[in-house]
């Protein structure tokens, strides 16, 4: 089903999304309690890929890249990337052109879901140094 008012879904999904990073950037996921826990992680104790996330995603926003990284070091890393996507949509929806876009071959697409599972694997490992990958384990002395 197409929908026919682009321009007002785009326009409502970047109001939100800026209303978003507001309460992200004024509330302490890690403490203020309106953000939901990580149902992986409240099910069974394990950190998922996405763990830390949001604390990352609010260090970020007051400045703290190392405290950011250190929550999650996988979203801190393709942050940029999904930056220029999200700018490259609201390119196409603005001026009717996007931004330069490259073409990425399946197996690199496959590389970055199996990077991605890795991750939340090794992230859960209780050794040094793959400990460090746990939420906030490169803050710990």
């Amino acid at each position: 089903m197409p929908v026919r008012n682009k321009p007002l879904v785009f326009w409502c999904a970047a109001a939100l999304g800026a209303a978003s990073l507001l309460v992200l950037g004024n509330f302490d996921p890690a403490g203020s309690g309106i953000f939901p826990p990580c149902p992986l992680h409240a099910l069974t104790g394990w950190y998922c890929p996405g763990c830390g996330s949001l604390r990352a995603l609010h260090q970020l926003l007051h400045g703290n890249l190392r405290t950011a990284f250190a929550f999650n070091p996988f979203a801190v890393l393709s942050l940029p990337f999904l930056i220029y996507g999200a700018a490259s949509h609201a390119s196409l929806q603005i001026r009717g052109r996007a931004l330069p876009r490259k073409f990425i071959p399946a197996r690199w697409i496959w590389a970055l879901c199996a990077a991605i599972v890795l991750f939340g694997v090794a992230r859960n490992l209780p050794v040094y140094p793959l400990n460090l990958l746990a939420p906030g384990g490169m803050l710990r002395p």
